[in-house]
């Protein structure tokens, strides 16, 4: 599995999801996002609504009528009522849950830099598991180390 580490160091999550959530449509996929805050997680709809230039991402909540036929779902858990094979990991928390889906996003941001610092530590050693870094410089996103 892959798993993709996003610095946040520019933009807050609710404007880079949206993004990344459109290529997993894109792809024919689904996408559950899951964050713990109900706050940020309605942030993140409302950058969902907003979506790429002249569009919008259908999405819902979890537990909400319709969740397993939304092909993006907002989520305090890593259930994916909606059938998902991609987890965005919205709040900079990583839940070993995630090790599940075939592919992961990972946003963490100044205040959980620690955290993800130490599940990159533990991912890289873990069999199976392939994780890569990205970081934004300007508007453009940078794989590296």
């Amino acid at each position: 599995m892959q798993v993709d580490f996003y610095q946040l160091s520019r933009d807050p999550v609710e404007q880079v999801l949206p993004v990344i959530a459109a290529r997993v449509l894109d792809l024919g996929q689904r996408l559950l996002v899951v964050a713990g805050e109900g706050e940020r997680l309605e942030r993140i709809s409302q950058g969902l609504w907003a979506g790429p230039p002249e569009s919008f991402l259908a999405h819902g909540r979890a537990g909400e009528a319709g969740q397993a036929v939304q092909p993006i779902l907002l989520s305090e858990s890593c259930a994916a009522a909606n059938g998902a094979r991609h987890v965005a990991l919205a709040d900079g928390v990583w839940r070993d849950e995630a090790l599940g889906f075939e592919r992961a996003f990972y946003f963490f941001d100044a205040d959980t830099i620690d955290g993800a610092r130490s599940s990159w530590r533990a991912l890289s050693k873990a069999d199976g598991v392939e994780p890569r870094f990205w970081r934004q410089e300007g508007r453009k996103w940078v794989q590296g180390p």
